[in-house]
């Protein structure tokens, strides 16, 4: 399907109209598809809201709050999580209790109704690799390993995080107390 410009516009590329897309996106607070097409239909692009719901689709561009309502946003301004750390995962299983059990190559980890998820991304978010992938459900969540090395592994830096006092140095976060 060919995009048609405004009569007496010159043909544009399908890069072109995607490059003012992420122009539109990062300078102003688009909400909809359909004001997305009537800012790129005053720039000279005269789109579907097929067109606009594809391109956006390709350029990775998600919702996100801003101010009082939900605009399209580039991946690059989403915010992330600190790579590398386990500060999250370690708060969230101080907080749930998680029993862990085994099939094979996969682990099989159970907390309370409605914690899988929370579970999972914070596994995705830590510095725990050695998983092929993980897949929640409601309270219960599969771990996937390749081997049976990587999943030893990653069940003893699980194991440890667990822990009440992991990554906890002597002294350290603690007031003594008189």
């Amino acid at each position: 399907m060919r995009t048609a410009t405004l009569p007496g516009a010159p043909p544009t590329a399908k890069r072109d109209r995607q490059r003012t897309i992420r122009e539109i996106v990062a300078r102003e607070s688009i909400a909809s598809q359909l004001e997305l097409a009537d800012r790129l239909a005053a720039r000279g692009f005269a789109v579907t809201q097929a067109t606009v719901s594809r391109d956006i689709a390709e350029l990775g561009l998600a919702k996100a709050w801003r101010g009082e309502r939900h605009v399209y946003v580039l991946a690059d301004d989403l915010p992330r999580p600190a790579a590398g750390t386990d500060d999250r995962l370690r708060r969230i299983l101080a907080d749930i209790p998680v029993t862990v059990g085994r099939s094979g190559l996969v682990l099989v980890l159970t907390g309370s109704p409605g914690t899988a998820s929370v579970i999972a991304q914070a596994i995705d978010e830590s510095t725990l690799t050695e998983q092929v992938g993980t897949v929640a459900g409601d309270n219960t969540l599969i771990v996937l390993f390749a081997d049976e090395p990587a999943l030893e592994r990653w069940l003893a830096r699980f194991t440890a995080l667990q822990s009440p006092v992991a990554g906890v140095h002597p002294g350290a976060g603690r007031e003594e107390r008189r």
